[in-house]
Order: structure tokens, then C-alpha cells, then sequence
């Protein structure tokens, strides 16, 4: 039985024949990456976008390893006239994120902040996971 390369059969049809009632941008969605983890001498830090979602509506947690952000808004504005409703606007959003973090943190020194949509959370190394300085030694021959 031979090998043979998949083909997405969608690539096979030209998009020019696609439908014009398929907006571009809903039938082809671009992935758009929220999250960051990066580890420095004494901490872990993770970044994630949030934008627009103030910080009393955002959930941070740190279970077994595993670092939880939940952020969810919801907000709804309307003006009324002699009880009809004439305008309404809703906006929501809505982030879930989830991390593993690579080694023991200390989680009573656990920070989280957000700035520009962007929460950061700051997790300090245990001291045993912190890196050390090996001497080497030369023997004699």
C-alpha cells in the first residue's frame, strides 16, 4: 500500500468560485494568537490579550500546574423613548486561556496585571527550580 499526501479538496477549487455570500473573512478565519509564556532567571511570566475587558471581570487561577485565565464581558446600552426602544447596542467578549507551567512556583507571590488589554501574570520560581552555577574541577592525571 503506497503513501499518499493529503490534499485539503477546498485548495482544489480556484476561491474565486466560491459563493460571493460567504464573506471572506468567516469562511477562511485567521487564527490570532492571545498567548505568551516566557521564563526568566526567577520567574515565569505569562502575557495574554484581553482587550477591553476591565480587571474585576477578569479570573485568574493556578491549579496543579496549570495556569486559568477567564476573562468575559458583557455590556448593554440603550435608549429609550416614551418606552420603545429606539437604539440598542451589545457588545461581548469572552477569552479563555490555559497554560502549563514547566516547574514549582512559589503561589503566594502569584501577581496579575493588566495594562493596554494585556494581563500579565508574574509567577516566582520555587528556589530549588532556580538555576545554579556548577564549578567544574580539574583532576589530575
Amino acid at each position: 500500500m503506497a503513501i499518499i499526501k493529503w490534499r485539503d479538496p477546498l485548495n482544489l477549487v480556484p476561491r474565486s468560485f466560491w459563493p460571493s455570500f460567504w464573506p471572506e473573512e468567516d469562511f477562511w478565519p485567521e487564527e490570532k494568537e492571545g498567548l505568551t509564556v516566557y521564563e526568566t532567571e526567577n520567574e515565569i511570566v505569562v502575557k495574554a490579550n484581553v482587550p477591553g475587558i476591565p480587571a474585576d471581570k477578569v479570573d485568574v487561577s493556578f491549579d496543579g500546574g496549570i495556569l486559568t485565565i477567564k476573562a468575559e464581558y458583557e455590556e448593554a446600552e440603550e435608549e429609550k423613548k416614551k418606552k420603545k426602544t429606539v437604539y440598542r447596542q451589545a457588545r461581548a467578549a469572552r477569552y479563555y486561556y490555559t497554560a502549563s507551567i514547566p516547574c514549582p512556583v512559589k503561589t503566594d507571590k502569584v501577581e496579575a496585571e493588566i495594562k493596554d488589554g494585556v494581563i500579565t501574570v508574574t509567577l516566582p520560581k520555587a528556589e530549588g527550580t532556580k538555576p545554579r552555577k556548577i564549578k567544574v574541577r580539574q583532576t589530575a592525571k
